[in-house]
């Protein structure tokens, strides 16, 4: 496994649509380890394979979200998703803070869906249909776009830059 080099906006290939996967090989399988680590490197809780520079749709992400607010974070659990799809969106929605991996240093107020079903297939070309909800569903929603060339900044009601010095950790919405 290499980390590989995230791509920072205004590159153009975070605006272009991605290409589907037609064979699941050993470079398929290399970029998804490459991935992993550079997700888990950054840190972030999600990557798509635009954002290092590799036009497929293939995404990683990796979260666990406590059942509420005074418990701690569950055991994360990681998803390979190859050519995912979302097949259902819940009609209700919320705004949320998120930041991207593409964007250092930048936070938006997003509008997403509270639940989605993401219809893929894991690494092993297995397919795959994942109801998520929550934060999870939002980071699906976040890196799906990134695989249709929509930018997180692009759904922002409000966008806003972070200085150095209000950082005080990683955004846990940075994908």
């Amino acid at each position: 496994m290499a980390t590989r080099e995230i791509v920072n906006y205004p590159n153009e290939i975070l605006e272009q649509k991605a290409q589907r996967v037609e064979r699941i090989d050993a470079d398929i399988q290399t970029l998804i380890d490459d991935m992993i680590e550079t997700m888990r490197n950054a840190p972030g809780v999600g990557l798509a394979a635009p954002q290092v520079n590799v036009p497929l749709r293939v995404v990683v992400i990796e979260y666990g979200e406590p059942e509420n607010e005074d418990e701690e974070p569950a055991e994360k659990q990681l998803f390979t998703l190859i050519n995912p799809e979302i097949s259902r969106m819940s009609r209700e929605k919320e705004m949320g803070t998120e930041g991207c991996l593409s964007f250092p240093g930048i936070l938006a107020e997003v509008e997403r869906s509270l639940g989605v079903t993401v219809v893929a297939q894991d690494r092993n070309g297995d397919p795959l249909k994942i109801k998520a909800e929550g934060w999870l569903a939002r980071i699906f929603q976040h890196e799906i776009d990134h695989l249709n060339g929509v930018l997180f900044t692009e759904r922002a009601q409000k966008v806003y830059e972070i200085k150095p010095d209000e950082e005080t950790e990683q955004d846990p919405s940075a994908a």
